[in-house]
């Protein structure tokens, strides 16, 4: 016989059956073993107690009247507040049939009758651990995700306050690369220029951040409109043709695709999407950006002529912070661009996704619903 265990830690099992001999029998036992033992013959009753107080077990006939064994699994497992709760049928029922359904229906054993005490009580020590490592799991999930939760409050909140300092720096920067302004010679004023460019990369980083803590938080909100896509899609290329060298971009675009959305956003994304293919593409190749429409839907693709990107990695870099080597030494961005892409293409009920093989480039693509 095993040690009794302290009150606190006594395991409370609920046993269900409409056999007044078995329910003493397992009562006997489950007393001798150190349990306390609760002895219910009807669904409906153990329903009651089971959500008077929620027991850690519960042992489970099935041929009862009113309610059986797997209706009651059923109503168990309906509740938020008590589906966890291991549940061994013990019946008479050896037929697979039977011992599918229990598992069906929630059952975590099975245990024929006649049973043997010593197999019962080696169910009942190995599901309550089972149940409390689940537990400690649970409560440790629950303590990452409010730390979590606290580390970006407090990363938010630093990255807030530092866009006004960074502002401050860019304009004094932008002043001393300014040859109306300041006397600087050639060296020093590139060196300015260097600077400068930094700072805005900077700021550009702790704008894409607070964005996509805005997004993720729910905060974002989207101030839609109806927007010809061809025409978002000219106003990102323009200002970066200018910045291309010997690389080019065309755009193949179905005309009159217009969806309902949030236009600045929807252009940050093509944007960004852009600017990841020319940063890829070696000199003297292409950056193709195609617009179609079908099924209610419009397709914005962005593709380049890179390293490409190995398919692990093909979910990865659509996650905050999450990067992708696409070539040696080299990283796929920040980890912000991507994220922020993600979720502003869902927050407008769309989706986004790549297709990429190594050595033969990527593309990039997102779809929006026509109507929203």
């Amino acid at each position: 016989m095993n040690k009794t265990p302290d009150a606190n830690d006594i395991a409370d099992i609920l046993v269900v059956d409409d056999n007044p001999d078995n329910l003493r029998l397992l009562g006997e036992m489950l007393k001798s073993w150190g349990y306390k033992a609760r002895l219910v013959t009807g669904g409906a009753i153990a329903l009651q107690a089971a959500r008077s107080k929620r027991p850690d077990v519960i042992l489970l006939d099935i041929h009862m009247p009113e309610m059986n064994g797997y209706q009651f699994c059923g109503h168990l497992k309906a509740d938020a507040a008590l589906k966890e709760i291991p549940v061994l049928f013990i019946s008479a029922l050896n037929d697979t049939e039977d011992k599918v359904k229990a598992f069906e229906c929630g059952g975590a054993d099975y245990i024929t009758k006649p049973f043997h005490a010593d197999e019962i009580q080696a169910r009942i020590k190995a599901h309550l651990e089972l149940h409390q490592q689940r537990k400690r799991l649970q409560e440790s999930y629950d303590k990452l995700c409010e730390l979590e939760t606290l580390r970006d409050s407090l990363v938010h909140m630093v990255i807030h306050d530092m866009r006004s300092p960074i502002t401050v720096i860019s304009g004094v920067l932008d002043m001393l690369c300014n040859p109306s302004i300041t006397n600087l010679d050639e060296e020093k004023r590139g060196m300015a220029e260097m600077a400068f460019t930094s700072a805005q990369k900077l700021a550009d980083m702790i704008s894409q951040l607070l964005a996509v803590s805005r997004l993720e938080a729910g905060e974002m909100h989207l101030e839609k409109t109806d927007c010809d896509l061809a025409q978002i899609i000219q106003s990102v290329v323009e200002p970066f043709k200018l910045l291309s060298g010997d690389r080019s971009i065309t755009i193949q675009a179905q005309p009159g695709v217009s969806v309902l959305c949030d236009q600045k956003i929807v252009q940050r994304i093509i944007e960004n999407l852009v600017g990841n293919a020319l940063k890829f593409t070696p000199e003297n190749s292409e950056v193709k950006i195609a617009l179609s429409s079908s099924n209610q839907e419009a397709c914005v693709s962005v593709t380049d002529n890179g390293p490409g990107i190995p398919k692990e990695f093909h979910q990865k870099v659509f996650e905050k912070f999450g990067q992708a080597t696409v070539s040696k030494n080299k990283k796929l961005g920040t980890g912000l661009g991507l994220a922020f892409c993600r979720l502003a293409v869902e927050a407008h009920g769309g989706k986004i996704g790549v297709e990429s093989k190594i050595r033969r480039g990527s593309t990039f693509w997102f779809i929006l619903p026509l109507e929203t």
